[in-house]
């Protein structure tokens, strides 16, 4: 059944917004919500409340928040044009090898001390960017016959060069051993330290490639019908592979950048909104991205908050709520695909 896009995003709205205070509010140091309304709505004045509770609220907890919900809008509408455009329910993200891609250059930033150039800018994100797009290059010119990019060939390479670029981040790990850890944490996905220039860095990529994605969703629609179906209706069906693959992959390379590697957010927020919504894209992109950024924002809550002062990488908790959740759909799965 389909649902109405105007009905359900302020409610979809104002249950994020709930989750965003409540991520605020708790932590390490805990803050009350009314405390962060007035902070917010410039209602207490400079003196009325400690320092350290304005720099915890808006240099810690507003950034990683609203980087939080970037790329968990962003994982999922990328998951959606996924699934889509191959015709597979069990693509993500990261199918392309767009994920090993990136682990690559993170890894030989931190081999090659990169993270800390200077002493004062990092160049991880910037080298696990073009780690990321330089494979989707590779794969898409591996991918091509004849001028043409059948599915088939496309996720059979993005396997292949995904597999030969996760023996590479394994012989990076072996010869940097003293980053390991960090390097670890990076490929497990973590949101922390991270900052305003985070978000701002994140925020280009992932509104063009969402516009773009967003003015395909007609052709989104037809080209689950298959390639045949699709250029008899009447859509560029090459021209539109290319961009929906670039549009796509421009998201998640600069998520995977900023966030590291955050698995299953992709994969089954588009098969919940589907399930409830149906398949039109013009109707399941924009509430993916709603339903990804709540997800994401109230699993990075978990992962700050329970094991204080310990941190867990969000990519774990993620990874421990979306897979028993899958199987629960595949078991009880009662709706069509597409």
């Amino acid at each position: 059944m389909k649902y109405s896009l105007f009905l359900y995003t302020p409610l979809f709205l104002l249950l994020l917004i709930i989750i965003i205070l409540i991520s605020i509010s708790v932590g390490s140091v805990n803050i009350s919500c009314f405390e962060i309304v007035d902070m917010c709505f410039g209602s207490l004045k400079e003196g009325q409340f400690p320092q350290s509770h304005w720099d915890i609220v808006f240099r810690i907890r507003l950034p990683r928040i609203f980087l939080a919900i970037l790329v968990g809008a962003g994982l999922s509408i990328a998951g959606v044009a996924f699934q889509a455009f191959l015709r597979n329910p069990l693509a993500d993200p990261y199918i392309v090898g767009v994920s090993a891609g990136a682990a690559v250059g993170a890894g030989l930033s931190f081999l090659f001390k990169l993270n800390l150039l200077f002493h004062v800018i990092s160049l991880t994100p910037v080298a696990a960017f073009m780690g990321a797009l330089f494979t989707v290059f590779i794969v898409y010119r591996l991918s091509l016959v004849r001028g043409k990019v059948p599915v088939e060939t496309f996720l059979l390479s993005g396997v292949i060069v995904g597999s030969f670029l996760w023996a590479l981040v394994s012989f990076v790990m072996f010869l940097s051993r003293e980053d390991l850890h960090r390097l670890i944490f990076w490929i497990m996905g973590s949101l922390a330290e991270k900052n305003w220039t985070d978000v701002f860095l994140l925020l280009p990529y992932l509104l063009t490639g969402s516009i773009i994605l967003w003015m395909n969703s007609r052709a989104l629609n037809v080209m689950t019908l298959g390639d045949e179906a699709s250029h008899y209706l009447g859509v560029e069906v090459e021209r539109t592979k290319f961009i929906l693959i670039i549009a796509s992959s421009l998201i998640t390379a600069a998520t995977v950048s900023v966030s590291g590697i955050i698995g299953f957010v992709g994969l089954i927020v588009p098969h919940i909104v589907r399930m409830i919504f149906g398949s039109d894209h013009r109707v399941v992109l924009p509430l993916s991205g709603l339903v990804g950024a709540i997800l994401l924002v109230f699993s990075d809550t978990l992962a700050r908050t329970l094991l204080v002062p310990m941190e867990i990488p969000v990519g774990i908790i993620t990874a421990l709520l979306g897979a028993p959740f899958f199987c629960y759909l595949l078991r009880k799965r009662k709706f069509s695909f597409f």
